[in-house]
Formats: C-alpha cells, structure tokens, sequence
C-alpha cells in the first residue's frame, strides 16, 4: 500500500509564502496521519480553489510513499515526488508551474517539520 504526502506553500497561508505546511484532505484533516491519500492505488487528486481570484502563489510538494505494514512503528518511506502550483497575477490570469521532479533534499528538507506535525509517525531519509 502506497500514500500521498502533501506540503504546499502559498502566500494567502499563515506564513504568507515562506514556509511549507500540511496539506490533508479536508475531511480528514484532524487525523493524526502525515498521508492525504492512502491505499493499494492512492490517486492524489487537489483541486486548490479560492473565492476571491487574487494575486496568489501556490506550489505543492507532492511524494509517493509507503508504510512498511510489517513493522509495528508507523513509518514513512519516501519513493518519488513532484513539485507543482500556480500563480494567479494582478489581473487574475492563471499561470500553472512546470511540473518538477523532486530529489532527495526536497524530502530531507521538509522531515523535520513533518516529525514536528506527526510525532506518531518516523520519516525515512531518501
């Protein structure tokens, strides 16, 4: 079984752009798990939306993971991942990102905060 781990970063968020948060489903958004989706064929589906087309920048950090289901910890083993957002400008034209493979460091960089959210779950290097 395989999983989405999904950060983003946007300047409409609390930290208005600099940082990288948590992006859960919005039904389960209070569960204690570090996963938006989790399954034997995990789809990552989002459809970031706002009411107001303001001036925005969102990008995602999206990885494919996997939870050994052998181990008695829960356990976050990073396979791949991608970058990708949008950008609304001043005149609320929608300019969609590249789509990036990400590397190891992308991974690396966000652990520690991921332990800092879910300190149930451990989260592998790459």
């Amino acid at each position: 079984m395989f999983g989405w781990v999904q950060l983003v970063q946007s300047t409409d968020s609390a930290s208005r752009g600099k940082a990288f948060e948590m992006d859960p489903f919005f039904l389960f958004e209070d569960a204690p798990s570090p996963y938006a989706f989790f399954g034997i064929k995990p789809t990552l589906f989002d459809a970031p939306s706002r009411d107001e087309r303001e001036p925005l920048v969102w990008l995602a950090h999206s990885f494919l993971a996997r939870t050994p289901l052998e181990q008695a910890e829960r356990h976050v083993v990073p396979l791949a991942g991608f970058s990708w957002g949008f950008e609304i400008d001043e005149a609320g034209q929608i300019a969609p990102h590249r789509v990036r493979a990400l590397a190891a460091g992308d991974w690396d960089a966000h652990r520690p905060y991921l332990s800092a959210c879910h300190p149930g779950w451990s989260f592998e290097q790459w």
